[in-house]
């Protein structure tokens, strides 16, 4: 079935994100409560365009729709009323609740606007933004219903739409009370009561009354499957999609979701059964039709499973086209963290876990979210994880894809331990600890847009700090979360040790809240707990946070010299006040990097290397300053050192042939036989230019680890390639035993 290209759209959906990509998130919009001046009254030459139609037969003609033509037949109908009166609200809000049906966000969310220049006091158009918002998680979700109630407080949806919102952010008494209110005005409100037996289930009472009141409404199974998955309870979440499409077979939407998320979870045959009925169905928003053409891509991957005596079972997909070159260190990592997960936490996973690398980032955000452009780099649904793999992301950006994994599997096991019970914070915040625990240097830094949330004093009390992830109130307050969660974590086991976090996962699997936790397992009120955590942060960033300002400017006159080739003579003593004031900074421009750079114009080497190994120590992934160390350290006659140097960017540029030929001989040189052998195996792998060379290195390896067949079948294809290659004819005789 041909469905076209990838399409955008808006979705919101709840889920355990791992590491966010470091991009900017888009501006807020304007605040809808604060519409825009109504609009000019139309100049006296602009008479309305004569029609024959009426809203009322627009009305009759949606009512009756059916296919896609149908609905282009309807909005035909519509642009032709807004022609006859460029003055009338309804119009617009009619169309854009017509376009929302429709999957068009974008020019519905335009023509509520346009509605509210011209009427700015119809509650209407404000309740289309507010569902808009809500639905993608934008904080102006509650400001627009709230804007609603203010003009018309019988709008009971808007009331639903504010206790939906207070759900998502686990204020079960706010949900509860706006539920109660918008109940007050329709004692029907499917939602309102959706919104009452979701409280009960996530509090695990399964047997909440507010569920026979749902009866035979789709709907009402369909909005409590919603919030079962944006609480990560994807099992609960697809029964109760189930239950939807069982009480209304025609609820396409359900059926869509159900797909999904059954997708999620690795039960593709279903989930394309689903997805294909509603598609059928004429239900073809951007989720349902992205999700079908990126299964079709499936056939494109291999996968590998294991278990072997003593390893977690685990299932790892990879793309044909990069499979050979990923595979000998994605299986190794997967292995060793679900080992090491295993050991740490106590808990053997009673399901594979598998783990998906995507190569086009367009797909990876399909599999997560059914859209492009989400920016994040990991997700898990359960025992299943997705992530982006090296090649999906610009080389210049450092994307460490070994931190994303293990972050990513450590969600795997505090949800299978808590039965999908732990807080949003907890899991993110446990995951973060654990990709510096695991390597330090893997971890992300502090970067100046956290600086300045600790210097503005934005961190929230633990006891709110899932608000960060889900409703954010400033662009960089989900980066800032992730950031303090992690810190969070890092103090916990700084004071009590990592017993203290298995016991907090053992309590969170009780159902407990955040604020009882921290009493339980730490023995303190959470307010105290804000206090000790806060100083001691502050004694770790206070010095960052103090001079960042003077940092900033110090760094932009730096590197502009360097840029115009004008190199200060103090450049070496103003980098290293820099690296103080800031020692987490290895990004571009880095002053370890400007102090390497002054080190090696003064032909100070050993001075260099020094300042090359801070870089690498605390995190540098910049492949032409870490090869250049390592050629440092090679001349110094120190290749182990270079070789432990070098080894780290196979965790951020895995497919660059360069690297995987200075690793092969390095480890050659080392005396790591077996190590070589895998990376000229990969240097080939990645097709290179000198096809008779890396043959002909390979063989070099397989005779250094003892396997003379393996390397005379090397040395022949390197022949093959280049009959008069003398070095790999050598090696044949040598290999052969045969001295003629």
């Amino acid at each position: 079935m041909k469905r076209g290209v990838l399409l955008a759209g808006v979705c919101g959906l709840g889920l355990t994100a791992g590491i966010l990509a470091q991009t900017q998130p888009a501006a807020p919009r304007p605040p809808a409560k604060k519409p825009p001046a109504a609009a000019p009254a139309p100049a006296p030459n602009t008479a309305p365009v004569r029609t024959s139609i009426t809203l009322a037969q627009v009305e009759g003609l949606w009512r009756n729709a059916r296919t896609a033509e149908d609905y282009k037949t309807v909005g035909a109908a519509f642009e032709t009323l807004l022609k006859s009166d460029a003055t009338n609200a309804e119009y617009r809000i009619r169309y854009a609740d017509l376009l929302i049906s429709r999957f068009n966000v974008a020019d519905a969310e335009s023509l509520y606007q346009e509605a509210l220049k011209i009427d700015p006091k119809n509650a209407k158009a404000y309740i289309g933004l507010a569902e808009i918002y809500a639905d993608s998680f934008d904080k102006l979700g509650e400001e627009s219903a709230t804007a609603a109630l203010g003009l018309d407080p019988k709008l009971y949806h808007a009331q639903e739409i504010i206790a939906r919102i207070a759900l998502e952010d686990s204020n079960m008494e706010k949900a509860a009370k706006a539920a109660d209110l918008a109940l007050a005005i329709d004692p029907t409100a499917v939602e309102a009561i959706a919104i009452h037996a979701t409280i009960d289930l996530l509090a695990d009472r399964p047997n909440s009354p507010w569920l026979a009141k749902i009866g035979n409404r789709g709907e009402g199974y369909a909005d409590i499957a919603r919030a079962l998955v944006n609480n990560r309870r994807y099992e609960d979440g697809i029964a109760y999609y189930r239950k939807a499409v069982a009480a209304n077979p025609d609820l396409w939407r359900a059926h869509s979701q159900l797909g999904v998320n059954l997708m999620r979870m690795g039960r593709e045959e279903e989930a394309r059964a689903e997805l294909e009925l509603a598609y059928n169905n004429d239900y073809r928003d951007a989720v349902t039709a992205n999700t079908l053409i990126l299964m079709d891509t499936y056939k494109d991957y291999d996968t590998t499973r294991w278990p072997e005596p003593g390893t977690p079972t685990g299932i790892l997909r990879l793309h044909k086209k990069e499979s050979a070159v990923l595979r000998p260190y994605f299986e190794v990592e997967m292995k060793r963290a679900m080992a090491t997960y295993e050991k740490k936490y106590g808990y053997k996973m009673t399901k594979p876990v598998q783990l998906e690398v995507y190569t086009d980032p367009a797909n990876f955000a399909v599999r997560v979210m059914g859209l492009a452009g989400i920016g994040l780099l990991g997700v898990t649904f359960d025992n299943v994880v997705a992530m982006d793999g090296p090649s999906a992301r610009a080389r210049q950006e450092g994307y460490h894809w070994a931190s994303v994994m293990w972050h990513e599997l450590s969600h795997v096991y505090t949800i299978a331990m808590t039965n999908e019970r732990v807080p949003r914070w907890f899991t993110e915040g446990v995951a973060v600890h654990e990709e510096a625990a695991t390597t330090p240097d893997w971890g992300d830094r502090l970067n100046p847009q956290i600086v300045a949330a600790l210097r503005d004093k934005k961190l929230l009390p633990i006891a709110d700090i899932d608000r960060g992830f889900v409703h954010p109130t400033y662009p960089e307050q989900v980066i800032v979360s992730y950031y303090q969660a992690g810190k969070i974590c890092d103090y916990i086991v700084k004071r009590w040790g990592d017993s203290k976090l298995v016991e907090m996962i053992h309590a969170f699997a009780g159902n407990r809240q955040t604020p009882d936790v921290i009493r339980e397992v730490l023995k303190m009120e959470p307010e105290a707990f804000d206090k000790d955590f806060l100083a001691d942060l502050m004694a770790e960033t206070g010095k960052t946070v103090n001079g960042f300002e003077a940092w900033t400017k110090e760094m932009r006159e730096l590197n502009t010299a360097v840029k115009d080739d004008k190199i200060p003579a103090d450049m070496l003593q103003r980098a290293r006040a820099l690296e103080a004031i800031y020692p987490d900074y290895v990004e571009a421009g880095s002053p370890y990097l400007l102090a390497a750079q002054a080190c090696l114009k003064a032909s100070d080497k050993p001075c260099a290397v020094g300042e090359f190994a801070k870089y690498s120590k605390i995190g540098g992934r910049d492949l032409e300053a870490m090869e250049q160390y390592a050629g440092l350290l090679s001349e110094g006659g120190n290749k182990k050192d270079a070789l432990a140097a070098l080894s780290r960017m196979i965790y951020v540029f895995p497919l660059d042939a360069g690297l995987h030929e200075k690793l092969g001989n390095l480890n050659l040189d080392t005396g790591n036989t077996k190590d070589a052998v895998r990376e000229f195996q990969v240097l080939l792998a990645l097709n290179p230019g000198d096809k008779a060379g890396s043959h002909y290195n390979l063989a070099k390896a397989y005779q250094a680890d003892g396997q003379k067949d393996k390397a005379r079948e090397e040395a022949i294809n390197a022949l093959e390639t280049a009959p008069e290659f003398r070095p790999a004819q050598k090696l044949l005789l040598d290999v052969s035993g045969d001295g003629k």
